[in-house]
């Protein structure tokens, strides 16, 4: 029979910590917490495969699950001494969720249950504290109708601001035990009204709601979201933990929070986190109580701190890594309730590790694999430039580090709204609380600000996570959702307008502050130092000038992989447009040759640039690659204002636009086929390149070029052009008197270039994968196109991911290892890169390492996370 039930508690659990994918993160630690004596309430967990089997089975269970879970109930009613649903002494438990891979907040939890009606006394008398039972029953029926019946909170809401306005009530917790039990009585009446059902007074019903409720979150739509968002996959569901209750609601000596072994923000290694005296846990992590700092605690109850204290250092040493712990001090006993490897910045994963290996607490290698290249790049981005003029007009607390500038939305639908409309709007999300259903529009937004909330709020964990600018608990904001507005220390801001957040500071700024670029810093430069030992790949960078070049040097770039030609045409020199425009506007061969005469001096002084900013290290060069309209000026304003700087008639521009018109251009007169039907252009290009580099070594610096052809589809096309090149090049090389070794190879970008590599090969020295458009002509789709269709694909799962973001290894990828494979059955030592927008991404970089490629190609901002992630593939081959 199979098992589906694991029961902890009794210092003894039917788990352990590496049983993750089945119990789940949370039941996994609670039930290794269990195995090493930490006072965890006991209680039992509901495998991931029940909800792999409610999800497929059309919410039905397998038929064992039923008695398994009456016999870790009874064995748990011993173990306690109570029973579920007891009218004199009732066993009470809470429900949660927990995967395999943490999702903070974004699947649901119900706690208290088993009160009911008659219990809710006999909890009063057993406590002497009956504010305290109808306080829990309260929380109970308002979880019940919001998580397992869907009722929007705002219906239980609205029924407590109205009863505190009634009673003259500041906080909830002014309310009396009278006042609950009204409270109790509306929430239920919420219930009947929208639900058309009662509250169910069976404990045992209650649990089996709870329950479909927990396996069915997984499949919501915000789950589903996040999954998305963190690339989360290959899960089987969420398992259910069904914990005995401990509470922090019993009065003055009783409370609740949540803490990390180090501060989630910054890496420094001290006790960080947040408590609230007389409260459950939900209203730490919701912001609905602004909690107070751990260090607090240390005054108020320092036995109860030292006891917590001692657990973190034992947990942190026992994982080797940075934890989130929840705890409970009921009546003056401290309870653990889980233990999680904590959500961190970036800033702070890279401080960590580097601390960790200086505490011989993990090697260097688990530090470079333990860093997410993903998140990383939060590190990669500009900072407000501190000599800017700034109007403060808020503070809160600085929950997620960095700068944030944008326009000011109040709901999520409208951050995500704008952004899909425009990818290049720029807003800030701001809220009175986050909560799970907020995730779409905080991925979407630069940055989040709320008015309430801790540093451990629901938007200051997922913000971290994410790595999005984030200040919460800015208690003097006054939000206003109808009126689209806040108002704040005597200032209105509505949406559409312009702040400024500081999530290092906590601080909130008018309008838009300047930024300074992104510069290295010392624990993220001995992170990439070590993950430099251990990788394979070599990385290269995109550039096309030699400010880019030297950029990228100064994140260690191995050479460049991309340079396009083509945008040297458009650079601060007013006439290099005028002279392509010439070449392209020629009547016969002479006049466009005259034209390319013209051009060859700044395409000259632009290599010559590139290659002394690169010395040493090879320089890929791509030949002129995009289709000859896109020079032109396509409206008839701008084609007027042409005509009169070319002194030609406007109609001869017209025609000339016209004439070059095609119906689908990505496949028309570009690449290889613009080289081999004017290869007078090639020749200007061949001889600026070979000139430059012969300039630049005569100057004794080391010069590496590599001549690469675009689009090649057939090997007639490769040697058309290898013969013009290698004739151009040499003959230059000659008239120098310079010794100069080069090499001209090929962009693999067409399928057919994929499928016939071997014969391409024979001919081409080095291929350079160009994945986006191999993605493009692999699927089909226009890169420029896809927007009415591609967003629909990916929430319906049609697609798992953007393949123009993330290489499609199953399909395009097939086509990238067989031009591998095929291209070195000839040339045994085929140099072979790839330098698409795919050479920044961390799975696809894996992807290149495994097929055995030489380096990968990415913009400048992305070589840190490229090497990075070269190391981890190889780490992860290791194994």
């Amino acid at each position: 029979m199979a098992k589906y039930v694991f029961f902890f508690g009794g210092g003894k659990a039917d788990g352990k910590a590496d049983m993750k994918q089945i119990l789940g993160g949370k039941g996994a630690n609670l039930a290794e917490m269990t195995n090493l004596g930490i006072p965890v309430p006991p209680g039992f967990t509901l495998s991931t495969e029940v909800c792999d089997y409610y999800d497929k089975q059309g919410k039905k269970y397998p038929e064992e699950l039923d008695g398994q879970i009456d016999e870790a109930l009874a064995k748990l009613e011993k173990l306690m001494g109570q029973k579920f649903g007891d009218p004199k002494n009732p066993l009470l438990v809470s429900v949660r969720s927990g995967a395999a891979v943490s999702m903070p907040g974004m699947m649901d939890t119900v706690l208290n249950l088993g009160l009911n009606d008659v219990s809710v006394v006999a909890l009063a008398e057993k406590s002497g504290n009956e504010r305290f039972a109808w306080d829990a029953y309260r929380r109970l029926v308002n979880m019940f109708g919001d998580v397992v019946l869907g009722i929007d909170h705002e219906h239980f809401e609205h029924e407590m601001d109205a009863l505190k306005k009634k009673r003259k009530a500041k906080l909830d917790t002014d309310l009396n035990a009278a006042d609950l039990k009204e409270l109790v009585a509306a929430y239920k009446k919420v219930i009947k009204t929208r639900a058309k059902i009662d509250f169910p007074q069976d404990p045992r019903q209650q649990l089996n709601f709870a329950t479909n409720a927990v396996f069915g979150s997984w499949s919501n739509p915000r789950a589903i979201r996040y999954r998305q968002i963190n690339r989360i996959r290959g899960l089987l569901g969420t398992a259910v933990n069904v914990q005995t209750m401990v509470f922090g609601n019993m009065g003055e000596n009783s409370g609740t929070g949540v803490c990390f072994t180090r501060d989630p923000s910054t890496g420094e290694n001290y006790f960080y986190g947040e408590y609230l005296m007389n409260a459950q846990g939900e209203d730490v992590v919701a912001g609905i109580r602004t909690p107070e700092p751990l260090s607090d605690l240390k005054k108020e109850m320092p036995e109860i701190y030292k006891e917590l204290d001692g657990y973190r250092l034992a947990l942190e040493k026992h994982y080797k890594d940075m934890q989130d712990m929840e705890f409970t001090i009921q009546e003056g006993k401290l309870f653990i309730l889980q233990t999680r490897t904590g959500k961190r910045t970036a800033a702070a994963a890279v401080k960590m590790a580097v601390d960790m290996v200086a505490e011989k607490l993990i090697d260097k290698k688990k530090a470079v694999a333990r860093i997410d290249p993903y998140q990383m790049e939060q590190l990669l981005h500009d900072r407000f430039d501190t000599k800017a003029k700034r109007e403060k007009i808020a503070a809160g607390l600085p929950a997620s580090p960095g700068a944030a500038t944008g326009k000011v939305v109040f709901n999520a639908d409208d951050a995500e709204a704008a952004v899909e409309k425009d990818a290049k709007e720029k807003v800030i999300l701001v809220r009175i609380e986050t909560s799970p259903e907020d995730i779409g529009g905080m991925h979407a937004a630069q940055g989040i600000l709320t008015a309430r909330g801790g540093m451990t709020s629901h938007a200051a964990v997922v913000g971290r996570g994410m790595g999005k600018c984030c200040v919460v608990g800015v208690g003097a904001l006054e939000i206003d959702y109808k009126k689209k507005q806040f108002k704040v220390n005597g200032k209105t801001v509505k949406q559409g307008d312009w702040i400024s957040l500081d999530g290092t500071l906590g601080e909130v700024y008018l309008g838009q502050v300047p930024t300074v670029p992104f510069a290295l810093s010392g624990n993220l430069d001995t992170i990439l130092g070590w993950a430099d030992e251990y990788r394979r790949l070599k990385v290269r960078t995109n550039a096309d000038t030699p400010g880019d070049a030297k950029q990228a040097l100064k994140f260690s770039a191995q050479g460049i992989g991309l340079c396009r030609t083509e945008h040297m045409f458009f650079g601060p020199e007013e006439d290099r447009i005028y002279w392509i425009r010439r070449m392209i506007m020629a009547d016969d061969e002479a006049e466009r040759k005259n034209a390319l005469k013209k051009l060859l001096p700044f395409q000259r002084k632009d290599f010559t640039g590139i290659f002394k900013a690169m010395a040493g290290l090879p320089v890929t060069i791509r030949l002129l690659d995009p289709p000859l309209h896109e020079f032109l000026p396509q409206d008839a304003a701008a084609q007027k204002e042409m005509a009169k700087q070319m002194q030609v008639p406007p109609a001869k521009v017209k025609a000339k636009v016209e004439s070059l018109h095609e119906l689908n251009p990505m496949l028309g007169l570009r690449g290889c086929r613009l080289g081999i039907t004017y290869p007078e252009v090639t020749d200007m290009q061949v001889t600026a390149i070979i000139e430059a580099a012969c300039n630049v070594a005569k100057k004794g610096v080391e010069v590496l070029p590599e001549i690469m052809v675009p689009l090649i589809g057939t090997v007639n096309e490769m040697r058309f052009l290898n013969d013009r090149i290698r004739e151009v090049a040499d003959s230059v090389i000659e008239k120098k008197g310079v010794k100069l070794s080069y090499m001209v190879g090929t962009m693999i970008e067409i399928p057919r270039a994929a499928l016939t590599a071997d014969e391409i090969a024979e001919i081409a020295e080095f291929f350079s994968f160009g994945t986006n458009d191999l993605t493009q002509m692999g699927f089909g789709y226009s890169r420029d196109d896809v927007g009415s269709f591609l967003p629909g694909y990916l929430s319906k799962a049609i697609l798992p991911e953007d393949p123009f973001q993330r290489l499609d290894q199953v399909g395009i990828g097939q086509l990238v290892q067989m031009g591998i494979e095929k291209g070195r059955s000839v040339r045994p030592k085929l140099k072979v890169g790839i330098c698409g927008e795919h050479g920044g991404d961390p799975e696809s970089v894996e992807f290149c390492h495994r097929v055995g490629m030489d380096y990968v190609s990415c913009s400048p901002f992305r070589v840190p996370v490229a090497r990075l992630s070269a190391a981890q593939a190889a780490l992860k081959d290791a194994k």
